[in-house]
């Protein structure tokens, strides 16, 4: 009964926004996180929002929802961490329909020809043709030990199940999938400077260079200028390193979330004042540290609404997967009522 009435209360009283969030357009060779979608649903998704919801720049709404007001069918587009094809692709889109987003930049990598870590681990340890059998190292203290036996030369089979699989829903389907996982976790929680150590390790055990596909960089200085001068579009905040903020002591985390700001602040024309926490992953000293230093506003991967009774430093927001129009509207629909 309870949940009925919360339900018919956020349903026809209580006004709830959303805040759409995207990484990349485009259509790179694997996805396991699901933070790439195509150009065509992309067009399709904002053809979608033109027509049927009142698309706002993201900073309106958190100036609304400062004087408690949020609207109904209110929706706020944004984009973490600067992947070049945020300018090559979804910039062209987003004007084609004059919808406005904030796109919040890691900028560690600005400017510089390297993919992400997680960019290159996946493609190191999913698609290299040839890896040695058994791997046997230290990565962050602990010993990694696993032997990927007969996958350690890559198949056709292995391709396609690596291709298909989606980390967040589904278990590693293969041995080297199993081995990707594990390094992954082992080095997202670790300062840049160790993940950096770790993944060299990790290639000279593979026998590789450091890898610097271009559809992987991130923008240039010139492309991230271009785009916040653009009246349509905002830069936010996203950490220096993309900083999984919480593993860290308060003084790293501030660090990172301050230098961040500044490098960003020297690009844009208007107010760096809107921050998202890499991975999603904050704690209490994360958002006083956010309050602190002046943001207005800061926001987390929790897939909820924005009401007016939201705390300004731990906003929700929804990661739009790579799907065409039907199912991106019936999507649309679920998370608006969702509770």
């Amino acid at each position: 009964m309870k949940a009925r009435l919360r339900h018919i209360y956020y349903k026809y009283i209580a006004p709830r926004a959303l805040v759409l969030m995207y990484h990349r357009v485009a259509e790179p060779e694997s996805d396991v996180w699901e933070v790439a979608v195509s150009p065509d649903n992309f067009e399709q998704q904002l053809q979608v929002l033109k027509q049927s919801y009142h698309v706002v720049p993201l900073k309106e709404m958190v100036e609304r929802l400062k004087k408690g007001v949020v609207e109904r069918n209110t929706i706020a587009i944004t984009f973490d961490d600067g992947y070049v094809d945020n300018y090559q692709k979804a910039k062209p889109l987003l004007k084609k329909y004059s919808l406005p987003a904030t796109f919040f930049i890691t900028s560690g990598n600005v400017g510089q020809q390297k993919e992400f870590w997680w960019d290159e681990l996946e493609h190191l340890m999913l698609f290299s043709e040839s890896l040695p059998a058994v791997m046997d190292m230290e990565i962050a203290g602990a010993g990694i030990a696993y032997n990927l036996e007969e996958e350690a030369q890559l198949t056709q089979t292995l391709r396609q199940q690596h291709k298909a699989w989606k980390a967040c829903e589904q278990k590693p389907p293969s041995k080297r999938s199993t081995l990707f996982y594990r390094l992954w976790e082992k080095l997202k929680p670790l300062p840049a400077s160790e993940q950096q150590a770790a993944l060299q390790k990790i290639r000279d055990w593979a026998g590789a260079a450091a890898t610097g596909r271009p559809g992987c960089r991130s923008m240039s200085k010139e492309e991230l200028k271009e785009l916040g001068q653009e009246a349509l579009f905002d830069l936010g905040g996203h950490t220096v390193s993309h900083a999984a903020l919480a593993f860290h002591a308060a003084q790293l985390q501030e660090k990172e979330i301050r230098e961040n700001r500044t490098f960003l602040q020297d690009i844009a024309p208007n107010k760096i004042d809107l921050l998202t926490y890499p991975y999603g992953n904050y704690n209490n000293e994360t958002m006083a540290i956010a309050e602190k230093v002046a943001f207005e506003a800061a926001f987390t991967t929790e897939e909820k609404a924005v009401t007016r009774n939201a705390n300004r430093y731990r906003l929700g927001r929804f990661q739009v997967k790579n799907i065409a129009a039907p199912e991106f509207k019936k999507q649309l629909q679920l998370w608006k009522y969702s509770i």
